[in-house]
């Protein structure tokens, strides 16, 4: 059976000699696994098609009752290459990735997830860098799961913080308040307790809901921001 699809690479490794095999989360089909025959070749066409977070349009063909499919051809939609060159928002954008290959069946398909990974690449690639992005993100794909919580804020955080978390704009998710680092905080910690619960080995991606940020990367702080990062630095703290 041959077929096009909309495709987002989430994770690829070698295969044989030549090839390589890639998960991917499509529009129509879910999560796939995907081979893409000679790639590794110097002169081949769709090396950067199985690249990781790569969006493109992709024909593939499946053999009746098989679990893995083949790239045949295709047409890239976008590379986000903005994102590539800033090694934080690279992170970010594979932490997206894992969380979408760990946490969604194969062959399952949700376009919902399929457009809450796109748009989150994209304010990831034309927006600045902000904090609550990591989180933010897994709780929609938490609410797209069946495993939300958008209608009922844990811990007491206010219901429109908690509102903003599920339905703002990714960029808009700024903070500069004491209060504001405190609930973010405890959104990283409902966050921490699920993927604690349904994943069976930790996350080999950068841990992005690591919240500190030095004050360096921010240019001429204010007040108000000195002191909603020193609390989240005190609340960040082993015990």
């Amino acid at each position: 059976m041959y077929f096009t699809d909309s495709i987002i690479v989430l994770l690829r490794r070698h295969f044989r000699e030549r090839d390589r095999m890639i998960s991917a989360y499509s529009l129509n089909h879910g999560r796939i696994v995907l081979r893409f025959p000679g790639v590794n070749k110097e002169a081949s066409k769709l090396k950067a098609f199985s690249e990781p977070f790569v969006n493109s349009e992709v024909r593939i063909y499946f053999r009746t009752n098989a679990s893995i499919g083949c790239a045949t051809g295709g047409k890239l939609v976008t590379v986000y290459p903005n994102l590539r060159t800033n090694v934080r928002k690279t992170n970010v954008a594979l932490y997206f990735c894992e969380l979408m290959h760990r946490l969604t069946p194969e062959q399952n398909p949700n376009p919902n997830k399929f457009y809450l990974l796109e748009k989150s690449l994209a304010e990831l690639e034309n927006f600045k860098f902000n904090e609550a992005m990591a989180p933010a993100f897994l709780l929609r794909l938490m609410q797209a799961s069946g495993f939300g919580v958008a209608e009922k804020p844990l811990l007491n955080i206010p219901s429109d913080f908690w509102s903003a978390l599920h339905n703002e704009d990714l960029h808009n998710l700024t903070f500069s308040t004491t209060e504001d680092i405190v609930y973010l905080n405890k959104a990283r910690y409902v966050c921490r307790r699920f993927l604690n619960k349904y994943l069976t080995y930790p996350l080999n991606t950068v841990n992005e809901l690591d919240l500190t940020i030095p004050l360096a990367e921010i240019e001429r702080p204010t007040t108000q921001e000195k002191q909603a990062l020193t609390a989240l630095e005190e609340v960040l703290q082993p015990v």
